[in-house]
């Protein structure tokens, strides 16, 4: 499988946010970075939770029915690991889990996925890291032959980041510190969201307002008859405008802008983020992807795809504090390598 040289451009944008998202008053988030080891992926988030994502060997072809497999720990001493196996598939069935000729685990799977817990997951997680070869059957049924390689040094990294380096819960680097020496889990950030207006559509635009949006935003070439901007009330003076900026075979660019003041004689400006959107490539002009908006939740989404497969690229979620737009979650996967699954690298807690 051939790495996609865009997804890769818009993870290092999407990682570095915090760079040119700064807002005075608000500490700009830091999500997480991914590693990649062979044909493993890791990533943690800004709570120590982390994720590590086997990859298709490179070069290899895309299955018939891929099979996906990761390792899934939270942060702190308690937190044990889990084994999530994710295929497309419907029913129920039993799968198990087959290291260098060996079962070491058993779950069910309820439409293509499984979760193996407790001490099983241990298990798992330790022969895979020291394996050679590994094989997830169904019966007689091969399933998939997630690759290993890779899989002992993205553990090994899962370990050092949560602190559990030297101790008895590693993995990988086990010593013989007890559960005592494990650091806690950050405490996470907690942002307080404005509830919007949900009563009435906000006027439509007039065709000079048109004019100053499509200079403001730089995408007065896109705003044609197809692709008209998007009005949503936030509260009774002001309104957020998503203006159509370009379009691709899956991705959809819009740049959000906020707009006060009566119809016909409204003023604009760009909608500012304590994190900028991650396929923003210059500072003070956002540019959010497949744009989504929920005005129950207060949450505006961007969701960019590296591909048409969907196993690569990356997505954030903001939600509206009242004067700008504040970042509770943001997804990544820099390798287009069969993982449709991303992984968390930032995650924030809502209060109403």
């Amino acid at each position: 499988m051939v790495n996609i040289m865009g997804a890769n451009i818009f993870l290092a944008t999407a990682l570095a946010v915090a760079a040119n998202g700064a807002v005075s008053g608000v500490q700009a988030p830091r999500p997480g970075t991914l590693e990649t080891y062979k044909d493993w992926t890791i990533g943690c988030d800004n709570r120590n939770r982390c994720e590590a994502v086997a990859l298709l060997p490179e070069g290899a072809d895309w299955p018939d029915v891929p099979t996906m497999i990761r390792v899934v720990r939270e942060a702190g001493p308690d937190a044990d690991a889990e084994i999530w196996m994710s295929r497309d598939s419907h029913g129920q069935a039993q799968v198990n889990f087959i290291v260098d000729g060996r079962q070491v685990a058993s779950a069910t799977a309820r439409d293509g996925d499984a979760r193996v817990t407790g001490p099983q997951a241990a298990a798992l997680a330790i022969a895979m890291a020291r394996g050679s070869t590994m094989e997830i059957r169904s019966a007689k049924k091969l399933l998939g032959r997630p690759s290993l390689a890779g899989s002992g040094a993205a553990l090994r990294y899962m370990d050092a980041l949560q602190g559990r380096a030297g101790t008895t819960t590693a993995l990988v680097a086990t010593g013989a510190l007890g559960t005592n020496a494990v650091k806690a889990a950050p405490v996470a950030p907690v942002i307080k969201r404005m509830p919007v207006s949900t009563g009435g559509e906000p006027p439509a635009l007039w065709r000079e307002e048109l004019t100053s949006l499509g200079r403001i935003t730089g995408c007065s070439d896109a705003m044609n008859g197809s692709q008209q901007p998007e009005l949503h009330r936030l509260d009774k003076g002001e309104t957020l405008i998503l203006v159509p900026c370009g379009a691709g075979a899956y991705n959809f660019s819009s740049v959000p802008v906020i707009a006060t003041g009566i119809a016909g004689r409204r003023a604009f400006r760009l909608a500012t983020f304590d994190s900028m959107p991650g396929w923003t490539k210059t500072a003070g002009r956002p540019m959010l992807v497949n744009a989504g908006w929920t005005p129950e939740k207060s949450r505006l989404e961007s969701y960019a795809k590296g591909r048409g497969l969907g196993d690569c690229g990356g997505s954030q979620a903001y939600v509206w504090d009242g004067t700008r737009f504040r970042l509770v979650e943001a997804y990544a996967m820099g390798e287009c390598r069969g993982a449709w699954e991303w992984i968390r690298v930032w995650s924030a807690q809502v209060s109403d």
